[in-house]
């Protein structure tokens, strides 16, 4: 079997996204998948599937929001403790 760099990229961002769905920690979860998305993204455009592209683009950015969310409720809670103390 010969695959190509294409293939492989489709075969990565499958086994990150199926990956992503063994974690148990959230922010694992969503690093792990937003790779995979961001591969599949970059598959579709490869292969001009556009709604390959569109949904795990939007997938992507979607984990990113949360990720985002997550840093910033973190430090948040992390200067409510140092004040505290």
């Amino acid at each position: 079997m010969d695959m190509n760099m294409v293939e492989m990229i489709g075969y990565a961002a499958s086994i990150m996204v199926a990956l992503s769905l063994t974690m148990k920690d959230i922010k694992k979860l969503r690093v792990i998948n937003f790779i995979g998305c961001a591969l599949f993204a970059a598959y579709g455009l490869m292969i001009g599937a556009w709604p390959v592209v569109v949904t795990n683009g939007f997938i992507a950015c979607v984990n990113v929001y949360f990720l985002t969310k997550m840093q910033q409720e973190k430090k948040a809670q992390s200067k409510l403790q140092n004040s505290a103390a």
